[in-house]
């Protein structure tokens, strides 16, 4: 029985090696709740977060909920409001959170992203 169990982790072990050198492979514990179609990492790494700056708005992998700024509160939902309807997720640009796994994005968002693209102290101008 011991050789038996065994010899099954041993065929788990070489299957998901054999399927992970052939590409990207994303590991959930969730089967029944798949990834986003817009997520399709091109390497295995641990990423939480995935931050798309053209909205504002950030997808928590782990909770499978998006992450949005709602009368200055962040919000969770498992769907996005109406508001963003016309938002394509699947031909926006987004940006994976590496080494960041804290449930307040608010402080990652603080730190990194506050005032992205919106200051123009830093840009010279002709006439300066």
């Amino acid at each position: 029985m011991k050789r038996r169990k065994l010899s099954k982790s041993i065929l788990k072990t070489i299957v998901f090696l054999l399927i992970a050198s052939c590409g990207p492979v994303v590991i959930t514990s969730r089967g029944n709740n798949p990834l986003p179609p817009w997520f399709y990492p091109n390497r295995l790494e641990v990423v939480r977060y995935v931050y798309f700056p053209e909205f504002s708005i950030y997808y928590d992998l782990y909770a499978r909920a998006y992450i949005f700024l709602e009368g200055g509160i962040w919000l969770r939902r498992n769907d996005l409001p109406s508001r963003y309807n016309n938002a394509n997720l699947m031909h926006s640009g987004y940006e994976r959170i590496q080494n960041y796994s804290d449930d307040n994005i608010s402080r990652y968002h603080e730190e990194n992203n506050t005032n992205r693209g919106r200051s123009n102290r830093t840009v010279r101008r002709n006439n300066e």
